[in-house]
Order: C-alpha cells, then sequence, then structure tokens
C-alpha cells in the first residue's frame, strides 16, 4: 500500500520518465491517473457553470447556456480533432527521440489553434444574437443572453487551445502539467463564478466572464511550463513559421478526429428525439441514466488517452510490439473496471437515478436504459481503448469509419426498428446502444489485430 501512495504521487507530480523503457503496468499507472484527474476536470466545467446560473440567474440563464453550448459543439469537435492529432505528432517524435520536431509539431499546434480561435471569436461575436436566434431563441433571451454569447466566443482562443496543448502535452508524456492546468482552471472558475454571480450579481454573463478567465489562466499556465523547458519538446520562437508539411500532417489527422466526436453527437441527437416521442418522463430519465454513465466512464477515458501516448511513443522508438502490448494490456484493465462499474449500476441503478429525480417514471427509464446499456460495457471498454490506439497511430481515418457504420448505418436504424417497428418502447433504444457499442468494439479488434496501424507514417 505504501508502495502504491508513493507511485500515485509520482504520476500525480509527473516526474520525467521514459515510456518507451518503463515497466508496461507502471508507464500505464503513471500516464493513466493524471490523463483520469484531467478528464474529471474538464467535466467539471459545464458542471459548475450549469449550478450557478440555475440556482442565482433562473431557467432563462440556463436556456441561453443551452444554446450557446449547442452551437460551441461545434467548435469543441474541431478542437477535439486538433487535440487528438497533437498526441499523435507528439508522441511519434517524443518516440523517436527527436525533441526539436516534438517542439515543431507543438508551435504548429499553438499557431493553427490560434488562427481558427481568432476567426470564430470575431465571427460569435459579431453574429451572437443571430446565433441565438437561430437556435430558436425569443427576443426576450436573445437581448439578454446575447452579450454571455458573445463573451464565450470570444474566448474561443482559450477553449481551443487548452485541448490543444493538452493533447501536446500528453503525447510528450507530460500528462501532469495538462492535469494541474484543467484543476487551476476550475479552481479559477469556481471562485469566479462565486463572486461574479451571486455576489455581484452579473447574471449569467458572470458566467461566461468567470469560465473565460478559468480557461485562460489555464491555457497560460500550460504555455508557461511548456516555454519553461519540457524535457521532451525543444520549443523556439523561429518553428512558429508556418510548415506546410506539419499542418497538413496535423489537418488530416484532426479530420478524423473531429468527425469522430461529431458522428457520436449526432447519434446522441437522433437518440434522443426518437426517445421524445415516448413523452418528457421518458428522455428526463434517459438523459439522467447517460449523464451518470459519462460521468463513471470519465476513468476510461483516462485510460484510453494513456494507450494512445503509448502507442505513439512506442511507435515512434520503433517498438510496434510493445505498443500493441500496451493496448491489450489497457483494453484488460479498462474492461474489468467497466464491468465493476456495470454490476454496480446493475445493482444500484433504482438508487443512483432517484438522487436526480424521484418521479417513478423517469426513475424506472433511467434505471431500464442503465441496466440495458451496461449489458455492452465489458465490449465497451476494450472498443474505446482500441479507438484512442488507433488515434495515437495517426489513424483516424479507420475509427471514424467504424463510428459511422456503428452509430449512423447499425444504432440509429435499430432504435427505430426496436423502439416503433417492434414496438419494444423505449427499451429498443436502449438496446440498440449496447448492441452497436458491443459490435464496434468486435470490429474494433478485428482492424487492431490486422496490424495496418503499425504502419502510419505521421
Amino acid at each position: 500500500m505504501r508502495n502504491f501512495f508513493k507511485l500515485l504521487l509520482q504520476a500525480i507530480r509527473g516526474e520525467e520518465q521514459n515510456y518507451t523503457e518503463l515497466n508496461l503496468n507502471r508507464a500505464i499507472f503513471l500516464l493513466s491517473v493524471p490523463m483520469i484527474l484531467e478528464m474529471v476536470g474538464e467535466s467539471l466545467f459545464a458542471i459548475i457553470d450549469a449550478f450557478f446560473v440555475a440556482r442565482y440567474v433562473g431557467i432563462e440563464g440556463v436556456a441561453t447556456v443551452g444554446l450557446t453550448e449547442s452551437v460551441l459543439t461545434l467548435i469543441y469537435s474541431v478542437a477535439i480533432g486538433l487535440s487528438t492529432a497533437a498526441t499523435a505528432i507528439v508522441s511519434r517524435r517524443v518516440g523517436e527521440g527527436n525533441k526539436k520536431e516534438a517542439g515543431q509539431a507543438l508551435a504548429q499546434v499553438i499557431l493553427i489553434s490560434l488562427i481558427f480561435g481568432i476567426i470564430v471569436g470575431i465571427s460569435g461575436y459579431v453574429f451572437a444574437e443571430d446565433i441565438l436566434r437561430l437556435m430558436g431563441g425569443d427576443d426576450h433571451l436573445i437581448a439578454s443572453g446575447a452579450n454571455f454569447t458573445r463573451i464565450v466566443f470570444v474566448s474561443s482562443p482559450s477553449i481551443i487551445l487548452l485541448y490543444t496543448l493538452s493533447g501536446a502535452l500528453r503525447g510528450a508524456g507530460d500528462a501532469s502539467t495538462a492535469m494541474r492546468s484543467i484543476i487551476l482552471a476550475n479552481f479559477i472558475n469556481i471562485g469566479m463564478d462565486f463572486i461574479l454571480i451571486p455576489v455581484m450579481g452579473m447574471g449569467v454573463e458572470g458566467a461566461a466572464i468567470a469560465t473565460s478567465i478559468g480557461r485562460t489562466i489555464g491555457v497560460l499556465y500550460q504555455l508557461y511550463a511548456i516555454l519553461r523547458g519540457n524535457g521532451n519538446m525543444q520549443i523556439e520562437r523561429s518553428q512558429f513559421a508556418p510548415n506546410k508539411e506539419v499542418i497538413k500532417s496535423l489537418i488530416n489527422i484532426s479530420a478524423g478526429g473531429t468527425g469522430q466526436f461529431l458522428i457520436q453527437s449526432a447519434s446522441w441527437i437522433f437518440l434522443t428525439r426518437i426517445l421524445s416521442n415516448f413523452g418528457s418522463d421518458v428522455v428526463a430519465g434517459y438523459t439522467i441514466a447517460i449523464r451518470i454513465i459519462v460521468f463513471t466512464i470519465l476513468p476510461s477515458w483516462g485510460l484510453s488517452n494513456a494507450a494512445s501516448t503509448l502507442v505513439g511513443q512506442n511507435l515512434g522508438a520503433g517498438k510496434p510490439e510493445r505498443a500493441e502490448a500496451s493496448v491489450w494490456r489497457v483494453g484488460l484493465y479498462n474492461m474489468g473496471f467497466l464491468l465493476l462499474v456495470g454490476i454496480i449500476f446493475s445493482v444500484f441503478a433504482k438508487d443512483f437515478i432517484s438522487i436526480f429525480n424521484d418521479s417513478p417514471k423517469v426513475v424506472d427509464i433511467g434505471v431500464l436504459c442503465l441496466q440495458i446499456i451496461c449489458l455492452g460495457y465489458v465490449f465497451f471498454g476494450y472498443g474505446m481503448v482500441i479507438g484512442q490506439s488507433l488515434n495515437g497511430a495517426g489513424d483516424t481515418k479507420t475509427p471514424t469509419i467504424m463510428n459511422l457504420i456503428c452509430f449512423w448505418a447499425l444504432e440509429i436504424p435499430l432504435a427505430y426498428l426496436f423502439a416503433n417497428v417492434f414496438k419494444w418502447g423505449p427499451s429498443g433504444v436502449f438496446w440498440s446502444i449496447a448492441i452497436s457499442e458491443s459490435i464496434l468494439a468486435v470490429i474494433a479488434i478485428f482492424v487492431f489485430r490486422r496490424g495496418k496501424w503499425k504502419n502510419m507514417q505521421v
């Protein structure tokens, strides 16, 4: 136990390690712990803002946040895509022992992030009212919420950089710096939310300012840590000149990462639309269950990101077999974790759902959703790890195609067929999720075993 806590402290501190030589179990642990904490920290942004706005501003403020966040999903998708590309390229260069080219890739990531963020920020500031109107906001909501939308969009460079710099740091094996930046940003956001909303009475605009300041300070901390000198990345001022080859590689890889996120997001929208035919109680129960699931699988995403970094670095070091072994090992751990979560949800589903809502109909639907979807958890554990590992190898095209097949060509049609044609009702939608996720995992394992990812050049 003493050795465990010593290792845990080492993971949080982020001491420099050679993850291509380190004992595999130790490497997985040291990388995954800060990545898990980073995922938890990132999820807290939306929860904290929603809490303060709902408590101190009201329904109209919540609606403004919701409408703006819906549009921001497009920006998040690009940021996630660029972050995926940054991890793949930086980890490969680090594995090769080429610190200067790792710094070159980082510089180009910063350049692209700033350019895209500035363009989006200006557009969002100018067309804030039109964005809210397009999303269905009435005149009163637009008048009271336009400034919130303007402030959030102006902070687009910080939103994007927080994702992309974290991706680069993870690729370099410095996951602890990415973790600390998110934790720092959250502390600032909580403090500013309290000062600006209930104390100063700035309403929903206060939430936008708090989040913007929090994310910006998080980015500044990342830049400070990077420029101070990261052991695996050597960055120089001259590297910020546009490099066509690096930019082309970043865009090609990020396109797949962006596509994966958009495909998944769109599939959830379609499923919600099918469920809406069965009433608001059904949608509420489903929404609560999905939010519980998303929060509990954050450790799984941390493990998956660790596998992605290990794949990139080991491929760069010319150790494809160790890269493959890393994925199978992480997949096994993730499968065990999600199996445990699935068992807990199956037994205590009613207790979890009742925390959020005690309406019998809502609780019944939420319990049904948790119990059915958890049946696919064992397969899901392997599927998400392999998908991220392919991304880490620079092959974002294959996971995109797999997602397109399983989520759009399979999950959505099955949901409609089971729910409406076979008359299974809401349970038909839940079964379509469990079946599609399981099939996705089987396809991912088959593709991964073929080994073409080992030959990817980035």
